[in-house]
This record gives C-alpha cells, structure tokens and sequence, in this order.
C-alpha cells in the first residue's frame, strides 16, 4: 500500500511539474529593459534587439568609476584601463615633469633662505658670498642680502606655481581618464538614430550648387 502512494505521489509531483513548467514557457516576455528605455528617453534607439544587446553587452555603467579610481591611485593607470595607452607616458611625462620641477626650485628656494638667515646673522660663509672664490679679502660679496632676498622670493614663487601645475595635471589625469571611459560606452554604429549624411543643393539666386553635411537626429 505504501509503495503504491509513493509512486501514485512521485506521479502526481512530475505531471504538476511538467505542468508548471509547461505553462510558465507558454508565457510571453513582456519586460521592458529599463537601460533601453533610458536611452530612448536621450534620443538614443535602436533598430533591432541584436543591436541593443550588443550595446548593453558593452555598456559597463561602473567604468569610469574604475578608470578615474586607478589614475587616482596611480597616474596613467587610468588610461591604461581604458586601452589609451598613449596617454600614459603623456600623462608621467607632465606630472613628473612639474613634480621635479617643484622640487628643483624648492631646494634652490632653501639654499637662498638658508644663505638670506646666515647673511643677516653675519656669517659670510655661504655659496653665494664668493661664488667663483676669485674675490679679494674685504670684497663685496657677490650676491648681498638684497639679491639673497630676491632669489629666495623668486624661487618660492616658482616652486608654488609648479606646485599647483603638478596638481591641476593630477586632476585632469583622473578627469582624462572618467570622461574617455564614459565616451567609450557610446555606440556610434549606424543603428543609432543619429547621423551624418552628405547634401546637395542648388541655390536659384546665385544659380550655383551647394555641398555640405547634414546631421539627422530622429527622435
């Protein structure tokens, strides 16, 4: 008797089974993809369901959030992501360039104020008292505390202006590589609704033609 209920029961669980299976592929997919639905709300559609999966398939929303994080870490690494890797070397080339530049003016900046102090305080022994060492006994001083001032301030003002280039390079590095990761992502293939076209007109006043290019955007 049991046997029989078993089996009776392992019966009724396949047929309702096979049933539900049966019936959930009978129903229509109806649900519309909310990315699809965005772009058409910007203008952009396309013409079939291949293309816009292929899109889709490529569209990685968390990419310029990666791209700017790297080059944020380090610069250029950015680009590299991005498959830009000619901007890299662009990228080491000018930051590096106006961190050394900063560091060169610093330390010339803290040659002349450690010379400027000691001047002040009467020491004469400082690089810029004899810079050749041709000088005679009770000469001038080459550089005297007023050029020491006016190099120190000179350098200073030059290793900050380098200071907030080496920044501003920094930040469009990482700027660089979150838009070029964005602009990546548009599809510019011919099932978008926008385009360029070549036309041809002919102008009855001047009667003589007129070439040019037509953007199309279909809405």
């Amino acid at each position: 008797m049991r046997s029989y209920l078993s089996l009776f029961s392992t019966l009724l669980l396949f047929i309702n089974f096979s049933f539900s299976q049966e019936e959930k592929d009978s129903i229509p997919k109806t649900e519309i993809d909310s990315l699809q639905g965005d772009l058409a709300k910007k203008g952009i559609v396309f013409k079939d369901s291949v293309s816009f999966k292929k899109a889709k398939k490529e569209f990685n929303p968390l990419a310029p959030s990666k791209a700017a994080f790297y080059s944020a870490i380090l610069p250029g690494a950015g680009q590299i992501y991005n498959k830009r890797y000619w901007k890299a070397p662009i990228a080491w080339g000018l930051i590096g360039g106006s961190a050394y530049m900063y560091s060169y003016n610093n330390n010339l900046y803290k040659g002349f104020r450690t010379a400027f102090i000691r001047r002040q305080a009467g020491f004469t022994d400082d690089e810029y008292y004899d810079i050749n060492g041709d000088n005679a006994i009770g000469a001038d001083p080459d550089l005297d505390t007023d050029d020491l001032e006016y190099q120190q301030e000179r350098y200073q003002s030059d290793r900050d202006l380098w200071l907030v280039a080496a920044i501003a390079l920094y930040a469009l590095n990482i700027v660089d590589a979150n838009v070029d990761a964005h602009l990546q992502q548009f599809n510019i293939d011919d099932d978008l609704s926008i385009d360029f076209e070549p036309y041809f007109d002919f102008n009855q006043v001047t009667n003589s033609p007129n070439y040019g290019m037509a953007l199309i955007i279909k809405f």
